[in-house]
């Protein structure tokens, strides 16, 4: 019998994680629900809704303020995307480090799993240069239906995978993304990128830096047990 390592497969949150879109998000948004009367910024954003899916953002802020009729939140929805789409093809860039921390794992294999919809992770990673990385392993909410802090999302891309969730790591950012891997029974990652302000849940690994990724998921590979999902 190999007393090779059990393989792993890596799961990684796009918007944040693999790219430094978040705070192109947030001024996207910041721009566009003032203009339907949803008072935003993109601090606020920043502060309290990383992560989170859009319309929830939405729904909340409507609570707050004033609520949108369908017709009018569709346009919203719309205008924030092409807005979004048009500052990514643009301006976006991987998160410092990770090309280099993907192409050092090149030999596990590896998903996107992300609330967002297709078209935005595809555009990403085109974008960014990472698509190579991933190919057609992209997993949307919007697609499966199911949303972070949920954990049905990372265990329907991990099973799409052909792995169970105990041999899966989930590499996120965003607090919504962690509490879904720690959910689903799988190692988690916390790509934590404001230590002095967020605290790693127990159950995760915090790290600060992409760099630090190759050496942690090693870790994990040859020691499986040494970290537990709770």
């Amino acid at each position: 019998m190999s007393d090779s390592p059990a393989p792993l497969c890596l799961l990684f949150d796009s918007d944040g994680t693999l790219v430094d879109s978040e705070i192109l998000l947030a001024e996207v948004m910041g721009e566009t629900l003032p203009e339907f009367a949803l008072p935003f910024s993109a601090r606020q954003y920043m502060e309290e809704f990383r992560g989170v899916r859009f319309l929830d953002i939405v729904m909340t802020i409507e609570q707050r303020f004033a609520p949108l009729d369908d017709a009018r939140r569709s346009e919203l929805e719309a205008r924030m995307r092409q807005r979004m789409e048009q500052r990514m093809i643009a301006e976006l860039l991987p998160i410092d480090g990770m090309p280099e921390a993907l192409a050092a794992l090149g030999s596990f294999p590896r998903a996107v799993v992300s609330n967002g919809p297709l078209a935005k992770i595809r555009c990403a990673m085109q974008a960014t240069g990472l698509v190579e990385h991933f190919g057609d392993n992209l997993f949307s909410a919007y697609e499966l239906q199911v949303w972070k802090p949920e954990p049905g999302l990372y265990l329907a891309a991990a099973e799409a995978m052909g792995y169970p969730a105990e041999r899966c790591v989930v590499i996120d950012d965003a607090a919504v993304g962690v509490q879904a891997g720690l959910e689903a029974g799988m190692k988690v990652i916390h790509l934590n990128h404001f230590p002095d302000e967020e605290v790693t849940p127990e159950g995760a690994l915090g790290i600060t830096h992409a760099r630090e990724l190759v050496t942690v998921i090693r870790q994990i590979a040859e020691r499986p047990s040494s970290v537990t999902a709770v």
